[in-house]
């Protein structure tokens, strides 16, 4: 099993919060040793998923929670974002959650089409579930080199 640190935020879904995350994301990842383009990145891509959360899934009078888990690992960051206030279990997730894919229909993605497109730029891998709510779950490696396609990535730095 692969060592790693979790660290979760769970904040009102509103976005005055975004600011929060987003200071939160730079500071993991600066002091992962992300790049300053990295680390801006990632914050794009969080701010994307927690806006198409905060916008999507709940209306005014419902206003809930987003949690945000960080999965700190020595080669890369996943980052989940799910528009529901429940605690994670990240392997749980994992294992049955799928790939984003640029065919799915916008509507069962509460209409993110745009920002998971952006996201999917900005990122290394996305995988999306709708099992409970949406949960998106966003990869981001340390270097370049260590991009897989798979599970199975071998890094080429030493």
């Amino acid at each position: 099993m692969e060592k790693f640190d979790f660290v979760e935020m769970k904040v009102p879904a509103k976005a005055e919060y975004v600011g929060v995350i987003r200071l939160s994301i730079s500071g993991i990842a600066n002091r992962m040793g992300f790049s300053y383009e990295d680390i801006e990145d990632l914050k794009v891509a969080i701010s994307e998923a927690i806006t198409n959360t905060v916008t999507h899934a709940y209306n005014e009078k419902d206003e809930g929670e987003v949690t945000i888990g960080f999965g700190i690992y020595e080669d890369r960051l996943e980052i989940m974002v799910a528009d529901h206030g429940g605690s994670f279990d990240l392997n749980k997730i994992k294992d049955d959650i799928g790939p984003y894919k640029n065919t799915e229909s916008v509507e069962s993605l509460r209409e993110g089409g745009f920002g998971l497109f952006l996201i999917n730029a900005l990122m290394d891998k996305v995988e999306i579930s709708n099992n409970y709510g949406v949960i998106v779950l966003m990869t981001k490696y340390l270097s370049e080199a260590e991009v897989g396609f798979d599970d199975d990535q071998i890094s080429t730095t030493q």
